[in-house]
């Protein structure tokens, strides 16, 4: 766990340095935009010749003359982590997004439905959609989560989009006065009356999609990795047990 920290950190410190000389900045933005990523911040990365790009749709490392781009994992194979039990390189794109996607979730506290566990351990933020068989059983589960010291937050990702059948499901969900109720419903495959507001189903949506979420459920845990799938308690308190 300590030589993790300091790892993060090293690479933090790393990704906080100015550009390299030879990076060009303009021509990332501009070779970006043509794949229809739009460039928040271009900083140097820890490997020579690239550059980490965070964008609209998430983190991509990219050459400094803006002609490579690196769209998938990049594994670190100097360092090592354990994940759903198994002994992974490091994959350095989920490292560097960990520590944007706590302050990320961190600000939209106040939009998620939350199940609190009594005597509360830790913290998973769920992407969910209720008509995902695996959301609905980790859902089933929930006093086992609960009972184990696990709170569960959750947030909306209609996979259809949010336009869809289900994206307004979840929007009734979020608008409902009881939304444990409502979400419980959904996950029962039972009624969600219909109830519209100002709600966060679009922004959580848009939020997934940065964070790299390809499908529900996606786990995000407490030090910002993402577990994608279904974990049942025991599982996931072995993932945790490990940060």
């Amino acid at each position: 766990m300590k030589f993790a920290l300091k790892t993060l950190s090293a690479l933090l410190f790393t990704a906080a340095l100015p550009l390299s000389v030879s990076a060009d900045q303009a021509k990332i933005s501009e070779a970006l935009e043509q794949v229809g990523l739009k460039v928040q911040q271009v900083s140097a990365s820890p490997m020579t010749g690239v550059s980490q790009v965070v964008t609209d749709r998430g983190l991509f490392f990219m050459s400094d003359d803006g002609r490579y781009l690196i769209a998938g994992n990049v594994l670190d194979l100097q360092n090592w982590q354990q994940v759903r039990g198994q002994q992974v390189p490091t994959n350095l794109k989920d490292q560097l997004m960990a520590p944007i996607i706590v302050d990320k979730l961190v600000a939209e506290k106040a939009s998620m439905i939350e199940y609190k566990a009594p005597q509360e351990k830790y913290v998973v933020h769920v992407f969910t959609d209720p008509s995902c068989g695996y959301c609905r059983k980790l859902h089933s589960e929930m006093k086992d989560y609960l009972k184990a010291g696990i709170t569960v937050r959750y947030l909306a990702y209609p996979r259809a989009g949010v336009s869809s059948e289900t994206g307004l499901q979840m929007q009734h969900i979020w608008c409902a006065k009881d939304k444990q109720g409502a979400m419980d419903n959904a996950k029962g495959d039972k009624k969600v009356a219909k109830a519209m507001c100002q709600n966060p189903v679009a922004s959580h949506y848009e939020l997934g999609q940065f964070f790299g979420v390809t499908g529900t459920p996606a786990v995000i845990m407490p030090n910002g990795q993402l577990v994608p799938g279904y974990m049942p308690v025991a599982a996931m308190l072995q993932q945790l047990s490990a940060e």
